[in-house]
């Protein structure tokens, strides 16, 4: 039964045992352990589907729990444990974890999955008749594309990275659509398996999307105002930083641009909460207009 390992097969069982089933396919013979049968079965002789694979006694058994990712199939597989000199190893909904090797991970380990991620996975053998766990080619990924709508333009989507390379992270969404996140789009490199919420900011004609993981800039305008507006609060209302400062400056003291700066306190003046003197930033304690 090796050459069926991590395949689906149809099997007869001919024989009751105590600790099980005997399937065979007319030539090799397997044992459906009782604790892999998730039904009844009244009559030898009938055939069924099951899922052959070595267990983690290394024996080759069958189960009628039939897992979605096979040689022949695949899908998202949730990772179990990452084990930095071997890679990470995930679970397919059998009593074995399945080893994706460090040679199929991301370069940089900083983005390698962590505990709890989901890396979209089929199962393969190698010469010595070895089963595991690798991530589908960005080809099978064509092959099975759900083209995105236009009316998806501007709105938020979740997705899960199923590929990580230098020139940005490719997604997958729940409802098939494939996604581009370009390293501009991003404050931080998002996990291979990790899902994220972004939003779409192209539709393209082949039915693919652009997503941005980066906030609206009017959004920005308003955090990068508050911690300014915090900032001066906390240091009796007076700061030596205007939009005449140095951008080294403002970048030591906000951690952002001078063009972010600037806008960020053109919107604290619009709201009439701040006024440049001298050289200074203060907060106004006068009454705002009404």
């Amino acid at each position: 039964m090796n050459k069926y390992i991590g395949t689906v097969q149809e099997l007869k069982p001919i024989k009751k045992k105590a600790e099980g089933f005997i399937l065979t396919d007319g030539r090799d013979e397997v044992l459906l352990p009782n604790d892999q049968l998730e039904f009844e079965i009244n009559q030898l002789g009938e055939p069924l589907d099951v899922f052959i694979y070595m267990n983690r006694s290394k024996e080759v058994i069958a189960t009628t729990s039939i897992p979605e990712v096979t040689l022949n199939s695949y899908g998202w597989a949730e990772v179990e444990e990452v084990v930095p000199n071997l890679g990470a190893f995930v679970d397919i909904s059998l009593d074995k974890a399945f080893l994706v090797s460090k040679d199929n991970l991301p370069y940089k380990k900083s983005v390698w999955p962590k505990e709890g991620d989901y890396l979209f996975v089929s199962l393969e053998k190698d010469k010595k008749g070895r089963v595991f766990a690798e991530p589908i080619s960005e080809s099978e990924v064509l092959e099975d594309l759900e083209r995105a709508p236009q009316s998806l333009l501007h709105e938020m989507i979740t997705a899960r990275v199923y590929r990580s390379t230098k020139a940005g992270s490719f997604l997958l969404t729940e409802e098939g659509y494939r996604a581009f996140l370009h390293p501009f789009e991003r404050t931080k490199e998002p996990r291979l398996g990790e899902t994220v919420e972004g939003r779409v900011i192209d539709v393209k004609e082949d039915g693919t999307i652009n997503i941005s993981l980066r906030p609206l800039k009017q959004e920005v305008m308003k955090d990068d105002a508050e911690v300014i507006y915090n900032y001066l609060q906390e240091n009796d209302g007076v700061m030596n930083i205007t939009d005449k400062s140095s951008p080294e400056e403002i970048r030591d003291t906000f951690h952002i641009s001078k063009a972010a700066f600037k806008r960020a306190i053109g919107t604290l003046m619009k709201e009439r909460k701040v006024i440049q003197s001298e050289g200074k930033t203060l907060i106004r304690h006068d009454e705002p207009d009404s």
